[in-house]
């Protein structure tokens, strides 16, 4: 780790959301995590095996991303909106459809038996 990746790590501040065991493989689970609806997805055997996304579909208002189909398109990690169908991708929030629409993102981690969040 460069001397840049470590002052980055250092300023990170991480908050505890919920123990590991709460994460349900291959779904979403939502925490409440400052004031604002987080939805997680657990994806074991992945590179990288935990995302962490806005539970709020901004084309609908409604918090149900964590309700959402996960699947893979060209290679890309996604949630499918249960109301409205479009994709976001869990690395960035970014909407395949529509690059108007945008979820939040946290950085997440397991640390031990809890699952952490901090501000991407």
């Amino acid at each position: 780790m460069n001397q840049s990746n470590r002052a980055v790590q250092a300023q990170t501040t991480w908050h505890s959301v919920c123990a590991a065991h709460d994460l349900v493989a291959d779904s979403g689970v939502v925490v409440w995590h400052a004031g604002e609806q987080v939805a997680l997805f657990y994806l074991p055997g992945q590179a990288q095996a935990i995302y962490a996304v806005g539970n709020r579909d901004p084309r609908s208002g409604a918090n149900v991303i964590g309700r959402g189909l996960l699947a893979s398109l060209q290679g890309e990690p996604v949630v499918a909106s249960p109301l409205y169908k479009q994709h976001f991708s869990l690395r960035n929030g970014c909407c395949l459809e529509d690059p108007g629409q945008v979820l939040p993102v946290w950085r997440v981690r397991i640390q031990g038996e809890q699952v952490e969040l901090s501000r991407a």
